[in-house]
């Protein structure tokens, strides 16, 4: 497909196809989502045979509306079908499996996610979903939900478990369920975005089985590594209030971050910087890409061997997947990966298409991908973002000056702050009116200080105690702006016709 003779109506069907199939309330038959495969196939080879037209590309954005919603609504029923069977919620059953993820430590214990290898009720074996989330209680925990525990029962201990470790236990499940509040975080969608269908507790009281460590597999290398990483980090900042802050950097784990300071950052409009963010892995790409560039020039050889800028390219995206997989690889880590890979393809193919182009490519790719990412507030106002400096065209006023440099940061801040401040009111009802002022400091002192040095101390763990000062100082800041009377606008949640009008003003 030329940037010409159809690529905008093959990627707005794709796009517009898994839009519509996420809207079925009931899904179809596997069977009808194949015919609809075979439809859009059909579809895609008549418009093989017509004549560049208006018609022709109203054919191909059809068609890829049927591919994109039959493959879409195929997936989703193959995965529903892998749910679990009623009959056994609120059992005890006896799993064995493999810690798949870093463990999260939490007031009251801790939280896993564990791959099931094979599982069984009463002796007898049976099957269960792929993937588990439990929680292994301290203390006493709740009520008990079985006979005789109505006032709760005192567990073991949780072990100190490691991603990778195998273990056999005894667990109580059920499916997802979370409270269907109009506007409020949907909790079963979340867990089938992250691949599980069950969630449930470790039984580790007197009257149960003790669970067992049956081996340490090598499983899961990436979420041990980040395991370690994490607990030396905690472990050196244990009289401060930075670690958490740090680890969620480093490795991801937004859970070791505290809620008040949690509620500061929303209060501030700088969450997403707290976090393995978009902006983190661009950056990270970007400093990588300067190095290996600079590098690769200094050797004739490999400069006649493959160009430097394009060694560049390729080496920064790579390691920015290096650096994604090693954060956890959350969705928006993936998402801005797929990004960067479908930019930088464009770029060594020697294709230069218009802004509106790429940018619907790359859309198009994470949709692709991950089809319910179109569920996401992150996926709207990172793409709504991206967009708009696209359609600014930012890069025009960068001047050679530091002066010049400094004012265009200003404008593309101010730009994007105007542009997602209705669509942030729409998805979260809440807008930070100190956002401008408090990323104005954040943004750089947390990619360009903050993170680099807390990545180094992951080879200079010394390290970690002066970025933990740096941190100091920025909550410092965020926490004078957040005491503001007027830090916050709430409003109540809008009809779709003015948020639609909101977010079209902001644009």
């Amino acid at each position: 497909l030329s940037a010409t003779s159809g690529l905008i109506p093959a990627l707005l069907g794709l796009l517009l196809g898994n839009a519509l199939q996420l809207q079925q309330v009931t899904l179809w038959s596997a069977e009808n989502y194949l015919l609809g495969l075979v439809v859009g196939l059909l579809l895609l080879g008549l418009n093989l045979r017509l004549r560049p037209t208006v018609w022709r590309q109203t054919v191909l954005g059809i068609a890829f509306v049927m591919l994109a919603f039959s493959s879409t609504g195929w997936r989703a029923q193959q995965f529903g079908s892998q749910a679990l069977a009623p009959a056994l919620e609120g059992r005890d059953i006896a799993v064995t499996g493999v810690v798949a993820t870093m463990p999260q430590h939490f007031e009251g214990g801790l939280r896993f996610r564990l791959d099931v290898e094979n599982a069984s009720l009463d002796g007898q074996p049976l099957r269960l979903p792929k993937r588990l989330e439990l929680g292994w209680y301290a203390g006493v925990y709740a009520r008990g939900d079985g006979a005789g525990e109505a006032l709760g029962e005192l567990q073991r201990l949780p072990a100190p478990l490691q991603a990778g470790e195998r273990w056999r236990m005894t667990v109580r499940i059920k499916a997802p369920h979370g409270g269907i509040n109009p506007h409020g975080f949907d909790y079963e969608w979340w867990q089938w975005e992250q691949g599980v269908q069950a969630t449930g507790y470790v039984r580790a009281g007197p009257r149960d089985p003790a669970p067992v460590w049956l081996a340490q597999t090598w499983q899961r290398p990436v979420q041990w590594a980040r395991g370690q990483v994490r607990d030396q980090i905690l472990l050196r900042l244990a009289d401060t209030d930075a670690g958490g802050l740090i680890a969620a950097l480093v490795v991801g784990d937004q859970a070791a971050i505290e809620r008040a300071d949690w509620d500061v950052f929303r209060a501030t409009g700088v969450a997403h910087l707290m976090s393995i963010s978009g902006l983190h892995i661009t950056m990270f790409a970007w400093a990588a890409a300067l190095a290996l560039g600079w590098l690769w020039r200094r050797s004739n050889r490999l400069c006649l061997r493959l160009p430097a800028p394009s060694a560049a390219l390729i080496g920064g995206i790579a390691l920015a997947t290096v650096y994604a997989l090693f954060s956890g690889w959350g969705v928006p880590a993936q998402r801005t990966v797929l990004m960067l890979a479908t930019v930088g393809g464009l770029r060594l193919l020697g294709l230069r298409w218009p802004w509106p182009q790429v940018w619907l490519l790359a859309c198009a790719v994470v949709v692709a991908v991950d089809p319910w990412a179109l569920l996401q507030a992150g996926f709207w106002l990172s793409f709504v973002a991206v967009g708009v400096l696209f359609a600014s065209d930012a890069g025009q006023h960068q001047g050679t000056s530091w002066k010049s440099r400094l004012l265009a940061m200003v404008r593309e801040q101010g730009v994007i702050t105007a542009a997602l401040a209705p669509l942030t009111l729409v998805l979260f009802g809440q807008v930070s009116l100190v956002g401008l002022l408090a990323n104005a400091l954040a943004i750089p002192w947390v990619t360009l200080v903050v993170t680099p040095l807390a990545m180094l101390g992951a080879l200079l763990p010394p390290v970690w105690t002066g970025v933990a000062w740096t941190i100091r100082v920025l909550v410092s800041w965020l926490e004078v702006l957040a005491s503001w009377p007027a830090a916050v606008l709430a409003l109540p949640q809008a009809p779709w016709w003015a948020g639609a009008a909101g977010v079209t003003g902001g644009l």
